[in-house]
């Protein structure tokens, strides 16, 4: 049948006349590599990337939550530094932000990819312009911070935890503490929310034959209140916890050397059946993580090897000969589920896929 001219998809400009550019005010063209092949599901087994730059060991990388801006990665270093990297086009360190006076052991994007909440050994929190490098908010905690989460309904208020018995919620428009959350503890290794935002879980450190009801803690977000701390009854710390995207199930990353899974709903029951081992702790705050579509877990391990199984069947899935040193951070990309970034205590960060 006939088509209309102006209904024709447009092939391209007549000789001498400019091809019409984008409508004034639209979204800015994604990357081309995030339309490329690796928009596939595969498991990741080449390095794209080799990023190296920082003078200490690697704390933690997270991707950019924007799917326009998913290239950039944030990394947070013992160097005192975190800095934003176009991981999958270039390869490039595109800015080093120095705002700490001692090792920075957690960092956050903002929801809106514009900011980086970034806190410290140094008892220091600042919530940083990516552009600018201005700082929207500082404020100086009682406590070495090693973990910082955003709150999911409300992006203007996070939790902070680290060396401290209590974990704090913030506001970052009045800059002061708005709640706390006290338990029996000596350290806060990480927070993770579930349900929405209206209840999270706190990781410590202990690990006593008589602590069995402070290892993970389920806690009411606006109340304060305790809703269970019978979770993990195994003598282990829990250095990290990862959310399912799919299931109602949680991860936390054992010093057992394996991780266990649990229910996301009360009374947060262990899976006995399921357990993915094989890679080692030994101590380091090692990460763990899902795929976006749920079937692949991927951890790091001590002896920097990168160990991915399936979640149906706890099977291994691949095993990457990773880093020289532990490797202590993992992440999927959110839009590539083939692209996967790790980092170690060698102070280096890879880009697979």
């Amino acid at each position: 049948p006939y088509t209309p001219k102006r209904l024709r998809p447009q092939q391209g400009a007549p000789p001498g006349q400019e091809a019409p550019g984008p409508p004034e005010g639209s979204a800015p063209a994604r990357s081309p590599q995030l339309n490329g092949p690796r928009r596939e599901t595969r498991v990741p087994r080449t390095v794209l990337r080799h990023l190296r730059g920082h003078e200490g060991p690697v704390n933690g990388i997270q991707w950019c939550p924007v799917p326009a801006r998913s290239q950039l990665l944030l990394s947070t270093s013992m160097d005192r530094t975190f800095k934003v990297w176009d991981a999958v086009d270039s390869g490039r360190c595109l800015q080093t932000y120095s705002v700490h006076s001692e090792a920075v052991r957690a960092a956050q994007w903002s929801p809106c990819g514009q900011r980086i909440l970034s806190g410290g050994f140094d008892f220091g929190l600042h919530l940083t312009d990516l552009e600018t490098g201005t700082q929207l908010f500082s404020g100086r905690s009682d406590f070495r911070i090693t973990t910082l989460k955003f709150y999911p309904k409300d992006h203007n208020i996070f939790l902070c935890g680290g060396f401290s018995s209590e974990i704090k919620a913030w506001d970052v428009r009045t800059g002061k503490v708005v709640r706390g959350y006290k338990a029996t503890i000596q350290q806060t290794l990480d927070i993770l929310f579930l349900q929405e935002g209206s209840e999270f879980l706190s990781s410590t450190d202990a690990s006593t034959r008589d602590s069995a009801d402070r290892t993970i803690i389920a806690w009411d977000f606006r109340t304060s209140a305790k809703i269970s701390n019978q979770i993990f009854h195994e003598r282990y710390t829990c250095p990290s916890l990862a959310l399912h995207p799919r299931e109602p199930v949680f991860l936390a990353q054992t010093n057992g050397n394996y991780l266990a899974l649990f229910s996301a709903v009360w009374p947060y029951r262990m899976s006995r059946r399921r357990r993915y081992e094989g890679h080692k702790v030994e101590g380091y705050a090692v990460g763990c993580e899902c795929s976006p579509c749920g079937d692949l877990l991927v951890t790091g391990s001590s002896d920097g090897r990168v160990l991915m199984f399936s979640f149906r069947t706890a099977s291994r899935a691949c095993t990457l000969q990773g880093h020289t040193q532990a490797c202590v951070g993992v992440t999927y990309h959110p839009i590539l589920p083939s692209v996967l970034g790790t980092c170690s205590w060698a102070g280096d960060i890879k880009i697979w896929h």
